[in-house]
């Protein structure tokens, strides 16, 4: 999973990444203090790989990661190349979903690049150079199939149908995500590089005395500006740079600085946890004398192609999934005392695979 990290410059998305990542991006408070793109790998929290290692104590753990890419700030007319923008939306199409942060804090010390603080402009500025960029290479794209279709070329008359459909809806001032109705033509919108079928969360950077208060002025215009645009659209308050402060911090003190403001997780937490829903992905686990692994899937996997995550012996040469619930696997403490209490289940290769299994798959190659 890869997310890129976008938004107008200073508007927290280094701070937010660094936060997210340790990763030591560039945060300066002028425009374009980040050119190259800053990949960074996080560990998905989950308590339930925590209790899994706790309970069987194999000597090693590995969790689920995401990949985050913080992506240079784009400006007004990035679509014609302002700013590098040419560059910075290539990076855009190399991500599975994007976060957009948006400025919801005052800051005099911090300078914002169009004067001043109005997070529905900030976000419609992105969002408009996002669909003009798909607008002008979907109707670069229509102009080489038009022909075809005429013709009578049965794949040019439905990809001509479906470009015309996008180019209608950009038109109109709605993201590509909406038009593709299949997996196929989101599949094919995709392949074209077309950069607003990926799906879209919205990181509203409030300042940390606004921490918690949901009802905020600038908070509702968003949400109703993001939903204009994605209609499934998720708005996220984070300040980046609590979170950033917080990233330094560990065991009690942690706790207590999310107390403080009435927090029972951090921000970036709910940012990642967010990212799965949007995605529509699951997590099963493995265990084994050596280790204890969280691996992502996307929901409705079934164990055949669980497997091939794994390795491509366990696909080719899968015989069955032995599969438990963590919290079952948790109270039996093994794998010999979940079998020996029937707690074990033995399911083929159409199995679809439920979030918090822990799997053993047999294999013969």
């Amino acid at each position: 999973m890869r997310i890129g990290i976008v938004g107008l410059p200073n508007v927290g998305k280094s701070t937010l990444f660094n936060a997210l990542t340790s990763g030591g991006a560039a945060a300066e408070n002028y425009p374009f203090c980040t050119v190259e793109r800053n990949v960074g790998v996080v560990a998905v929290p989950d308590e339930r790989l925590v209790r899994l290692a706790a309970a069987a104590k194999p000597p090693k753990v590995i969790p689920a990661t995401v990949e985050f890419v913080d992506i240079a700030g784009l400006v007004q007319g990035a679509s014609k190349g302002e700013g590098l923008g040419n560059q910075f939306l290539g990076h855009i199409r190399d991500v599975d979903a994007i976060v957009h942060v948006v400025r919801c804090f005052q800051d005099p010390d911090v300078t914002h690049v169009m004067g001043d603080l109005d997070p529905v402009r900030d976000h419609d500025v992105i969002t408009g150079e996002l669909a003009l960029a798909d607008l002008e290479l979907a109707q670069r794209r229509q102009e080489k199939v038009h022909k075809a279709a005429r013709s009578g070329d049965k794949d040019a008359q439905i990809e001509d149908e479906l470009l015309q459909r996008v180019i209608d809806a950009l038109m109109a001032g709605h993201g590509v995500r909406e038009v593709a109705e299949s997996e196929e033509e989101q599949a094919k919108c995709l392949q074209w590089g077309l950069l607003t079928v990926r799906p879209v969360i919205y990181a509203a950077n409030v300042a940390d005395e606004d921490l918690g208060h949901e009802d905020l002025t600038c908070l509702s215009a968003l949400r109703e500006a993001a939903r204009l645009h994605h209609e499934d659209a998720d708005v996220i308050t984070v300040s980046a740079q609590f979170e950033a402060e917080l990233a330094e911090l560990s065991g009690e003190e942690r706790d207590e600085f999310l107390a403080a403001v009435g927090m029972e997780e951090p921000g970036l937490e709910r940012l990642i946890h967010a990212c799965y829903r949007l995605l529509r992905l699951e997590t099963f686990f493995t265990m084994n004398e050596k280790e204890a692994r969280a691996w992502i899937i996307p929901i409705g996997t079934t164990a055949y192609d669980a497997a091939g995550q794994i390795h491509t012996d366990f696909q080719r040469g899968f015989i069955r999934a032995e599969t438990i619930h963590v919290d079952e696997f948790v109270k039996a403490g093994s794998h010999k005392a979940a079998r020996e209490h029937g707690l074990i289940r033995s399911e083929g290769r159409d199995y679809v695979v439920k979030d918090g299994e822990v799997l053993l798959f047999r294999f013969n190659v």
